[in-house]
């Protein structure tokens, strides 16, 4: 059974930092690019980040450059999320999605798996 759990939302000060966290099981880990998305309350989910299941190609949305950055350890079948510099227009529910198509894809029809959410309140 495979199981996407994102940790490490909560609530920050606008110029602050967190980190989320995505550990899965249940799949071979190794096997599949890993994204972030957001959804923020009366929008559409929005991409945020991919990473290859190399760790050699990441993108990021524009509205997040320079500002996040997404990794991934293999070996502990985790991804990461660093998200420095924070926004109130950052604050949404974080998902993170395992695909395993030989690209990965900004878009989330590219993605098999998803976590439940982790939520990012930023305050101004």
């Amino acid at each position: 059974q495979v199981q996407l759990v994102e940790s490490g939302g909560g609530l920050v000060q606008a110029g602050g930092s967190l980190r989320l966290s995505c550990a899965a099981s249940g799949v071979t880990f190794s096997g599949y690019s890993m994204g972030w998305f957001r959804q923020a309350p009366g929008k559409e989910r929005e991409f945020v980040a991919y990473i290859s299941q190399s760790g050699r190609i990441r993108s990021h949305a524009d509205s997040v450059k320079g500002r996040f950055t997404i990794s991934r350890d293999n070996a502990k079948n985790t991804a990461y999320l660093q998200m420095n510099s924070l926004k109130p227009e950052d604050t949404a529910v974080y998902y993170c999605a395992a695909g395993n198509r030989a690209t990965p894809s900004s878009d989330s029809s590219g993605y098999n798996y998803w976590g439940q959410g982790t939520q990012v309140t930023v305050s101004s």
